[in-house]
């Protein structure tokens, strides 16, 4: 009944999984909590409770809890404890490209009652977390998310309230694929043939928002694409401004012996720093023209030349479709690695920064990796990202209103 109120209130449709209501570790995470998972804790926090109780007669009494046939809280409660004893023995591991000694966790050997009951409560969550991703490998078009190499976004309350209520029906509805595309109409047997009203393919949803060729003849594409150059443009446009320039040695305090002193968090270091003459071209509204430091045909989408400590920084844009964010990296990459050669021999130094944002508003980490080497640090680069992100959203829900509009007419309002 929860489920079906909040499909109801989100504008989402029947067909939809729950899991896309409360997954923690997807790549849409909604502020909203299972309540089969908050009773299984609640009735977990219970039992350690009762067990290590202060009290002696309390231990004593043998209470039992009581939770039906399916599920058995102190069944729950003892593997929760066999995990985590386990992971003492294989100790902190890393996921995905995280560094050694990224994770840190609080042992078990040496946790006290309430760290223990933390512990357990929150390794319940992660099983029931477990259970929802294992579910969501095996779907088809509503899990496809789990193939995408990008960054997930987490919605709070406030981002929620903030949203225009199709602009967040399209958000959702789009990452699990349950849009009314014609093809997914197809699938629920309310329409024969599943043709795109442009150019005849079928109209799926990838189809619609980054692959139909009459969109891309149009110019739908480039409109999105230039959308989203034009939040990254300003975002290095603004902080160009505010790199560092390095005058003379840098001070020493010294300070007597056995004095403490606190330490000062040092920036990341920015390819930006050492010089205010950053000169930065974009490819909008006119043609970018390449600075005269070799000759080449290509066009980046974002050129910043120093021409005092002749460094020179190439950023290709790109939005695909999210489980091509990998394919388009190493082809951008290859496409400019080149010309970045041909301004090494020539004396500068170059970088090549090709960077992807997905066509539903997810980023893949190339963009947070362009904007660290840019000094743009962190609130600034969460908001930023978090900009960028919105561009690229906003822009295919516009596609997707005009998807069979044969004459294409870009939003006045971006």
């Amino acid at each position: 009944m929860i489920n079906k109120s909040l499909r109801r209130w989100f504008g989402l449709p029947s067909c939809m999984t729950s899991i896309g209501l409360y997954n923690r570790t997807g790549m849409l995470q909604l502020p909203l909590s299972s309540i089969v998972e908050e009773y299984k804790v609640s009735k977990a926090r219970l039992v350690l409770t009762l067990r290590d109780s202060s009290d002696m007669s309390i231990r004593n009494a043998g209470i039992e809890v009581r939770t039906g046939r399916r599920w058995s809280a102190s069944n729950a409660v003892e593997q929760a404890e066999s995990r985590l004893r386990h992971q003492d023995i294989v100790g902190t591991s890393c996921q995905g490209r995280q560094g050694l000694g990224l994770n840190t966790r609080q042992p078990w050997s040496s946790a006290t009652t309430v760290q223990r009951r933390e512990l357990v409560q929150s390794e319940i969550r992660k099983e029931e977390e477990e259970i929802r991703k294992v579910k969501a490998v095996q779907m088809g078009s509503q899990g496809s998310w789990t193939k995408w190499q990008t960054t997930g976004r987490k919605l709070s309350w406030t981002d929620i309230w903030k949203y225009q209520f199709f602009q967040l029906q399209f958000l959702i509805r789009a990452v699990y694929d349950v849009l009314p595309t014609p093809a997914n109409l197809q699938r629920w047997g309310l329409i024969e043939t599943a043709e795109c009203t442009l150019c005849g393919g079928r109209a799926t949803l990838d189809h619609i928002l980054s692959s139909c060729k009459e969109a891309l003849a149009q110019g739908r594409y480039r409109w999105r694409h230039d959308q989203v150059l034009r939040e990254v443009a300003d975002t290095l446009e603004r902080h160009k401004k505010k790199a560092r320039v390095h005058a003379g040695a840098k001070h020493i305090n010294f300070v007597p012996a056995g004095t403490v002193m606190k330490g000062t968090k040092g920036g990341h270091p920015s390819i930006l720093d050492g010089t205010n003459d950053w000169e930065l071209r974009a490819d909008l509204m006119k043609q970018l023209q390449f600075p005269d430091i070799v000759h080449t045909t290509l066009r980046p989408d974002i050129v910043m030349v120093s021409g005092k400590t002749k460094k020179i920084i190439l950023v290709e844009l790109t939005v695909p479709w999210e489980e091509r964010c990998t394919q388009a990296h190493e082809r951008k990459k290859a496409k400019y690695e080149d010309l970045v050669q041909e301004c090494r021999e020539a004396g500068w130094r170059a970088w090549n920064y090709p960077i992807e944002v997905g066509c539903r508003g997810f980023p893949a980490p190339s963009l947070e990796k362009m904007f660290q080497d840019m000094g743009i640090e962190g609130q600034a680069r969460k908001l930023a990202i978090k900009k960028v992100s919105q561009a690229a959203e906003r822009s295919s829900s516009w596609l997707w209103l005009r998807r069979n509009a044969s004459s294409w007419k870009p939003s006045t309002n971006g």
